[in-house]
């Protein structure tokens, strides 16, 4: 049944959009006036410097969102319990902790940081979610675990915002991927949030959706020519990634609705961004492997190898966007009639027989080009 909130939660993501309209195109003017550019190289796609600060706009304009329409919500007197008068703990290691992390990125992306400080930063914003009372209480059944001790579930959940914050940051490797994904994720997550009530989460959620939908479309359909195509950069990867994390670690457990099948909130959780965080441990996996450093970047990523199957970059997209969709669509569908660890392993194996098909289609073009 919709409700007032409804309209509400819908009105934010209008308010997102017209704020990163309005923005966006002036962190465009600033970039090529001041020459803040993306340059090409031998590991990236693009062939012409880019401006990379596309998520300078994410974090303040969800901020402004949130914060403003919240105020407008309550001075208006309509708090009926739907948005709570009190702000949250978490919320505020959140906002401290995205700021940190967008602060970091920005530097990144400006003048460059090494990827030791940046994760000095991570484990530091990732402390304060912790801090904060949101961390990993129980694995839902995960290998037969349910509870877990404090000095488990506290760095396990340090170790998976920084997990999450990379996987996103490493995805981002061609137009409107990340931005896709991230946005196939928050729809996700705004829904079930919106299922279990939880109308603040579920406005965090809107509001982040808002401001990458008008980036997505000038991250996709910008012409570099005319100056208006425009990176995301780790300003907007890295807060982005933080912000998801929180989200998922959140559902993943709060108290569940008489209406939601309670030992399946993580799979529902973790699900909606399952691409990128297995392409994360392949990628990582195979640099070690090759006794290569984990943290350089190369060209191994599941964007790469399709690219090398001969596809264009929009192909792609589309291809691993709907990769994401279909195990969201096949987790759902098992949920409730098979085990948490049963549907984990046929994730990955699903996972598996993808790549295997893609090794199988780039043998074989290497055979043809080498007749």
């Amino acid at each position: 049944m919709i409700q007032p909130i409804h309209f509400y939660l819908l009105g934010a993501f209008i308010v997102a959009m017209i704020i990163a309209n309005i923005v966006l195109p002036n962190i465009l003017l600033i970039s090529h006036k001041k020459r803040l550019f993306d340059m090409p190289d031998k590991r990236k796609v693009h062939h012409a410097p880019i401006p990379r600060l596309g998520g300078l706009s994410f974090f303040p304009v969800m901020l402004i969102t949130m914060g403003g329409l919240v105020l407008i919500y309550h001075l208006m007197g309509l708090n009926s319990g739907s948005l709570h008068g009190e702000v949250p703990y978490e919320f505020l290691a959140l906002l401290v902790g995205s700021m940190m992390l967008f602060l970091v990125g920005l530097a990144d992306d400006l003048i460059g940081v090494g990827y030791k400080k940046k994760f000095i930063v991570q484990i530091l914003a990732a402390s304060l979610l912790v801090a904060s009372g949101v961390w990993i209480k129980s694995l839902d059944g995960l290998f037969g675990i349910y509870q877990v001790s404090p000095w488990f579930g506290m760095p396990f959940t340090m170790l998976i915002v920084v997990y999450v914050t990379n996987a996103i940051n490493l995805i981002d490797g061609i137009d409107g991927l990340a931005s896709g994904l991230c946005a196939i994720s928050l729809v996700a997550l705004a829904g079930l949030h919106i299922w279990l009530g939880l109308y603040s989460y579920a406005l965090l959620c809107i509001s982040a959706l808002g401001v990458i939908m008008p980036f997505w479309y000038y991250n996709v359909f910008g012409n570099e020519m005319r100056g208006r195509k425009l990176f995301m950069g780790d300003s907007g990867s890295l807060s982005l990634g933080y912000i998801i994390s929180f989200l998922m670690i959140h559902l993943s457990t709060v108290d569940v609705h008489p209406r939601a099948v309670s030992d399946y909130n993580m799979v529902l959780a973790f699900t909606t961004m399952l691409v990128p965080l297995l392409d994360v441990v392949r990628v990582v996996g195979h640099r070690l492997r090759n006794k290569k450093n984990p943290f350089l970047p190369d060209k191994n990523h599941i964007h790469h190898k399709l690219l090398r199957c001969g596809l264009r970059v929009r192909q792609v997209m589309m291809i691993i966007c709907v990769l994401s969709l279909m195990f969201i669509l096949l987790n759902f569908l098992m949920i409730g009639h098979v085990n948490i660890t049963y549907i984990l392993g046929i994730d990955i194996a699903v996972w598996i027989v993808f790549h295997l098909i893609l090794d199988v289609i780039l043998h074989t073009r290497r055979a043809k080009l080498d007749i």
